[in-house]
This record gives C-alpha cells, structure tokens and sequence, in this order.
C-alpha cells in the first residue's frame, strides 16, 4: 500500500492527474475521468496507478521472454529518452 501511496504522490507532483480541455477529450477515457475542474479533467490517479502496475508487469514478463519492447513518442520532451 505504501508504494501506491509513493506512486501517487510522485504522479500528483508531476502533474499527472492533469488531463485535456473538456472541449477536446475523447469520451473512451471517460471512466478514467475523476472531475472537472475549470474546463479540464482531471485524471483519477488510483486507476492510472493500478494500470501503471498491471503494465510493469506485463512488461516485465515481455523482457523476461526475450522480445524486445518498442516504446513510441511523439512529444518533444521525449526526445531526450531516445537510445
């Protein structure tokens, strides 16, 4: 439990819980919504930490098989992660 308290936390000061205009989201993230806050929603960070960890995992699993795992950005900011 304390891990997903520290997962949380760090994606809260991150700004994670942060989502898109209401004007342009897209209704499939609809149960992944927890409000509305001034015309933008706000994610519920308990889903995303309990997606992040069923994604660790799956990863994990993929890496321990042998394949590779192909990780695609189309921001900027990512650019820096590239190797």
């Amino acid at each position: 439990m304390e891990q997903n308290t520290s997962l949380q936390q760090q994606l809260l000061d991150a700004g994670v819980h942060f989502g898109h205009l209401k004007k342009k989201w897209n209704p499939k993230m609809l149960p992944y919504i927890f409000a509305e806050k001034k015309g933008i929603h706000i994610i519920d960070l308990n889903k995303t930490t309990e997606a992040l960890q069923e994604t660790a995992a799956a990863l994990k699993q993929i890496a321990r098989s042998g394949k590779k795992i192909l990780f695609v950005g189309t921001k900027k900011a990512g650019k820096r992660y590239r190797y």
